[in-house]
Formats: C-alpha cells, structure tokens, sequence
C-alpha cells in the first residue's frame, strides 16, 4: 500500500485499493480511512473482484499444458475423504490462502474445485462422488490441498474473519492479521516491486546560471 496514500488522505477522507498477489483468483481490497481527529484507520476486506495488477507482478494464470494434465489426472496421487474445499463464499480464508501460499490460481471453468500452481506445476483437484464424501487427486512438490485445509483451520480458529486489520508500521512495514496469542492469523505483505522495465529517475542536470549583460 502506498504510504503516501494515507498520508495525503483529509479529515474524513478514504482510499481503496486492490492489494494482491499475482493470483487474480482472490482480490483484497484495501480501504484506508483518515478520522476527523486524524488519525489512520486501514483493513483489508476480502472481495469477489478485483482490479488486474497493472505492473510488477507476472499475472498468473493455468497454460492449456497443464490444464491438459489436470483433465487427465496425469501423474495424480487420489484419494477419498469426507473433507470437502471451503465454499467461495469464504473469501476471507481464499484470501489468506493467497497471501500465506502465494503462486497459485484456480480455474472457474469446471464445475468442481481445481487449483494449481503454475510455477511448479502443482495442482490438486476435488470433486463430490455423490455420497457426501471428496474424491481429491494431487500432484506436483507442493500439496496444495494440505496447504487448503491448513489454511481453513488457522482461518476458523481466528474466528472465520472476512477481512483483516491492515498495519501501516511507521518503519514501513504493512501486515495484515486478525486475532490473538494461538489464534492469531497474519502476514507480512511483501515490499513494493519496480514497475519492469522501468528506469530508476535521475536528477536533472545542473544549469549554469543566466548572465545578465551590464547596461
């Protein structure tokens, strides 16, 4: 979040922003809020949509490649469980997902849960087999349906939050997070990258002061 955002808030003023990874799948939205007294108030609220990130992020999204191996269960490990995925309505442990598991991304165009991890070409998929149990299949190093259910025990034992108090610390630092001791459920966001491409500014040249001729 961009400090000199709150700072150039009036008395009363607010400031939205979409804080993300480079998932689209789970969009936060900041809402930065300046009080008559002045002071800094921040959270950040689990949201359906989001805007695209314009820069510095590499937008992730699933490649035919691996969405091929997905379909066809290529090099899967299933198994059966009565534990099914969160629904999407729980977009406050979607986007704690996003945040503590950063990299990965889901595909919407099927009718049952498929995330995967296109850097590492993960993914894991699940599906109702009609009798009120889960048919889960995993692949790839990283087990992103461990890193699922992981997720929803923090979220619930944090009290099941749908959005998050955002820290803005003096020394720079932001972070988001709910609750406390054992239950406390946080993270750091990562600093401000560098638009690519861009190139840093340099100060102007010097100019040599005007001579004015004697009258």
């Amino acid at each position: 979040m961009p400090i000199a955002w709150s700072e150039q808030l009036a008395a009363s003023g607010i400031a939205l922003a979409t804080l993300s990874m480079s998932s689209p799948s789970w969009p936060g939205l900041a809402v930065v809020a300046r009080t008559a007294g002045g002071r800094v108030r921040a959270r950040l609220e689990a949201v359906r949509l989001g805007h695209r990130a314009g820069h510095g992020w590499s937008q992730l999204y699933l490649k035919p490649g691996l969405l091929g191996r997905i379909e066809a269960a290529d090099g899967g490990s299933t198994r059966t469980t009565g534990t099914g995925p969160p629904p999407e309505e729980a977009r406050g442990l979607w986007l704690a997902l996003d945040h503590l598991h950063p990299g990965l991304v889901r595909n919407r165009a099927g009718d049952h849960l498929v995330i995967g991890a296109p850097e590492c070409g993960s993914w894991v998929t699940a599906r109702p087999d009609g009798s009120g149990r889960w048919t889960v299949t995993v692949c790839g190093p990283r087990d992103i349906w461990a890193e699922v259910q992981d997720t929803t025990t923090r979220w619930q034992a944090a009290g099941s939050p749908p959005s998050y108090e955002l820290h803005l610390d003096p020394d720079g630092t932001q972070w988001a997070g709910v609750g406390r001791g054992s239950a406390e459920l946080s993270w750091q966001l990562p600093a401000a990258v560098e638009p690519q491409g861009s190139v840093p500014a340099r100060d102007p040249e010097p100019t040599q002061p005007k001579m004015e001729s004697a009258p």
